[in-house]
């Protein structure tokens, strides 16, 4: 029955600031109406809808103002200079400075590899890459390069 995630919802106070910001991101607008907007992830398969509001600035917590993009292994790898060559800040995440992600989370018996931003509005945005799925091995939060060393 259910196939994946279609949609996904952010406020923000600035449309044209945050369409342009999600363009850099690569996704491209879909609609633009006049209190929402939508971005293609990808097209027929998924979006998100940027919603203009004077209440952007609720306090931050991830089931409200969160969302995590899926990319492949080799992209998560060259993420953070990716994002920096667009002027992206990467920021701190699960005391990971950014200099130290994509950082590997420890959802044992899942592996993800993530690296954190924020939109223009401080909406929490993240790359994420699955490691392995299923495999019940403990370990901690570490850098993905140290990841990868340790599964040479």
């Amino acid at each position: 029955m259910i196939k994946g995630l279609y949609e996904a919802h952010l406020p923000v106070s600035d449309m044209e600031v945050s369409i342009e910001f999600y363009k850099k991101l690569g996704l491209t607008l879909a609609h633009n109406g006049e209190q929402v907007s939508f971005m293609w992830i990808e097209k027929g398969k998924s979006w998100i809808g940027l919603w203009e509001s004077g209440e952007v600035n609720l306090p931050y917590h991830p089931s409200i103002r969160h969302i995590a993009f899926l990319v492949d292994l080799e992209n998560i790898s060259s993420a953070r200079e990716w994002l920096l060559s667009k002027n992206i800040d990467v920021r701190e995440a699960f005391g990971f400075e950014p200099e130290r992600q994509p950082l590997v989370l420890d959802n044992n018996p899942h592996a993800h590899a993530a690296i954190y931003f924020n939109d223009p509005d401080g909406n929490s945005i993240e790359l994420i890459a699955p490691l392995r799925l299923d495999v019940n091995e403990p370990f901690k939060k570490m850098e993905l390069n140290e990841w990868l060393r340790l599964k040479k």
